[in-house]
């Protein structure tokens, strides 16, 4: 039986990246239909730069994981998606220590080339990055290397 949106959302927040402790990552909403996901982050302090903003590379690693988590929930089933190439343009300083939010969206998926874009905003609603990327989809077997958050 296939999971509804309020089901694979629980799912996914449960059963994690490594990296989520690291960018205090958490799934607000979820339209697989749409190929769409809603994201909240809160990255540890060790994510600041020298200026106390978050690290571009961390920006990134954000973008990359909501965009990613819009293919594989608009896959429908369970995928990797290793990115092929990846675009990022900064337009803001992210804030440290202020929840960070952003939006995934999966602009085709085919069998061997997905497209995908994200954006990521602060608290007001203010873009602060945008990141354009492909990606390879692959079929995943196992779990990988997710872990459970309790």
């Amino acid at each position: 039986m296939a999971l509804d949106d309020e089901q694979l959302k629980e799912r996914m927040n449960r059963f994690v990246p490594p990296t989520t402790e690291i960018l205090g990552q958490e799934i607000l909403e979820i339209d697989s239909a749409a190929g769409r996901v809603k994201m909240k982050f809160q990255p540890v302090a060790a994510c600041r730069n020298p200026m106390g903003n978050i690290q571009g590379g961390i920006m990134v690693a954000m973008l990359d994981d909501a965009a990613a988590f819009a293919a594989i929930v608009k896959s429908g089933k369970r995928i990797g998606i290793p990115t092929i190439e990846l675009k990022t343009s900064f337009f803001a300083p992210a804030k440290f220590g202020v929840p960070l939010f952003a939006e995934g969206r999966c602009i085709k998926l085919g069998k061997r080339v997905a497209f995908m874009e994200a954006d990521l905003f602060d608290e007001d609603g203010k873009l602060l990055a945008r990141l354009t990327t492909s990606a390879m989809p692959i079929d995943l077997p196992e779990p990988g290397q997710l872990v459970e958050r309790k």
